[in-house]
């Protein structure tokens, strides 16, 4: 399978896809195992309506302004035992020459090609008019089932209006209403009889034979380690690492949000990252609304990509789809792993650049900040000033973002396709940093080591601590078990954090401290 090389790559991008062609696939989860099922329509009927009705999501961001879905979403969802992908689309408006919709009909044309089956939504509410049969005779081009929902049908009246759009010539009919939930089931049956389930393929004798192998030897493991004494320390080590603090297990996926200000290039980045067109580029600052995410397999780990769109302030927000876009991908960033803060090198590091980083630091995600649009500022440089300085740059950021010291910077354009290697390969490192466990005694070894007399914290405020362990992963967070109940002093909580990061690493993730004291155990 060969990847799609963004506009204009350079050199430096095809030597990372030629060194990484078997590694680095664009894909998605279980995708070609389950049907594709594509939900298409002129704007403003429901579609998202609908698409968060079957997926049990807010995935889609739904309103009632035309236009609000632009990108292609996916989701998946459940009927009569059987598994279905989904994609909610664009609103199609056929030959409009405009910008951002004619991009929006390009990538519902895509759905359309790789769906399995498709639904057509109408407004029972409005009247039929020629995109609306332009439409209609398109999808039936394609050979592929069809059906009409026919939504927003809420009692009889309603019920006999949508037998008029019979006139589509569409078999399939369907009075739905995507709101309230009103003759879903229906559409999904007939959807479910046309995509035929796959045969149940019977296991081979070497699959049989295998797998009562694997059974014997670990019943055979199970028996030796129970006759084994258990030993009498474990090192932390060797445990599996963990994903978040809430569970230990090994996550199959890591999930990266792409976030910045509006314009700065999150969706040629992602388009980049994944070599796919996934997500639509435009001048147009605020084209994307809803997250567009792509999974990429790199080095036999997954990399889920989630293009969020641009965050401004409040004041600068005006229609509700663009506020829901904002309220959208803080959502999504809290729901990352690991943090890309796009920069837009020709703008250089604003105020709400830092806010942006504030929102990950302070979630806890790790971060990594990508200095983006470098070659207009250095190489491609038309405005006769000399190129930038790379260490100028990256001191005026670091002051800038202060708080976000820990973060690697990576400079790079999105466009021409340089620095995306060293993307891939930080956002890995950076996971497996954010998931990393020190063992209680490697810990307390280190306490030893340290002189908190060179802290730089009034005596007031200064504290001792017995022992330090930690508590949770994804961020690290240790726990201090201190003589005093008080709370750390910022400037003692950076100094035990910098002697934490020279001894541990922790590369691209915050820590955070809890303190237990043990004066308030003797109180109660």
């Amino acid at each position: 399978m060969q990847a799609c090389l963004p506009w204009g790559a350079s050199g430096e991008w095809r030597h990372v896809l030629s060194k990484y062609h078997k590694s680095v696939v664009p894909t998605k989860s279980r995708a070609g195992a389950i049907p594709l099922v594509a939900i298409v329509g002129r704007p403003n009927v429901g579609k998202s309506t609908l698409f968060n009705r079957l997926t049990g999501s807010r995935r889609s961001i739904v309103g009632d302004e035309p236009g609000i879905t632009r990108d292609r979403i996916y989701g998946e969802y459940e009927w009569m035992g059987r598994d279905f992908r989904l994609v909610d689309t664009g609103g199609m408006v056929p030959d409009d020459a405009e910008l951002i919709p004619s991009e929006i009909y390009a990538q519902a044309q895509v759905a359309l090609e790789e769906a399995d089956a498709l639904v057509l939504v109408v407004d029972a509410r409005t009247e039929l008019a020629s995109p609306d049969y332009d439409l209609v005779r398109m999808l039936i081009r394609g050979g592929k089932p069809l059906f009409l929902a026919v939504n927003k049908v809420e009692g009889e009246a309603m019920a006999m209006a949508a037998e008029n759009f019979r006139q589509l010539g569409i078999r399939n009919v369907f009075p739905v209403s995507s709101e309230h939930g009103l003759g879903i089931g229906d559409l999904l049956d007939a959807i479910s009889d046309a995509i035929p389930a796959p045969p149940e393929v019977a296991p081979t004798e070497e699959e049989i034979l295998a797998a009562a192998e694997a059974e014997a030897a670990a019943e055979a493991a199970a028996e030796a380690a129970e006759d084994e004494p258990a030993p009498a320390e474990t090192d932390d080590r060797d445990l599996l690492p963990l994903h978040r603090t809430h569970g230990d297990f090994e996550p199959h996926e890591t999930s990266i949000a792409i976030i910045g200000r509006p314009n700065v290039g999150k969706s040629t980045l992602l388009n980049a990252l994944t070599g796919t067109s996934r997500a639509i580029v435009s001048p147009i600052a605020g084209t994307t609304r809803d997250a567009v995410d792509e999974v990429v397999e790199f080095e036999g780990s997954q990399l889920r990509f989630v293009d969020t769109a641009g965050i401004r302030r409040k004041g600068k927000t005006h229609l509700m789809a663009e506020k829901m876009a904002v309220v959208m991908a803080r959502r999504h960033l809290e729901a990352a792993d690991v943090a890309l803060l796009v920069i837009d090198a020709t703008d250089g590091v604003t105020a709400a650049d830092a806010t942006i980083g504030g929102y990950a630091h302070e979630s806890g995600r790790s971060v990594i900040v990508l200095v983006n649009k470098w070659d207009a500022v250095t190489t491609g440089r038309t405005d006769g000033k000399p190129p930038a300085d790379r260490e100028v740059f990256e001191e005026q950021l670091r002051r800038t973002l202060k708080y976000l010291n820990y973060a690697p910077v990576i400079f790079l354009s999105a466009l021409e396709g340089t620095g995306l290697g060293r993307v891939l390969n930080e956002v890995k490192a950076v996971a497996a940093e954010r998931r990393k466990r020190v063992s209680t005694g490697q810990m307390n070894r280190f306490l030893e080591k340290i002189d908190f007399q060179r802290a730089p914290v009034p005596m007031a405020k200064r504290i001792r601590i017995f022992y330090m362990t930690q508590a949770a992963v994804a961020p690290p967070t240790f726990v201090l078990f201190t003589d005093r109940d008080i709370k750390l002093h910022f400037s003692f909580e950076r100094f035990l954090e910098n002697q934490i990061r020279e001894a541990f690493g922790f590369k691209g993730t915050p820590i955070w401290f809890k303190v237990r004291a043990r004066n308030v155990a003797k109180k109660d």
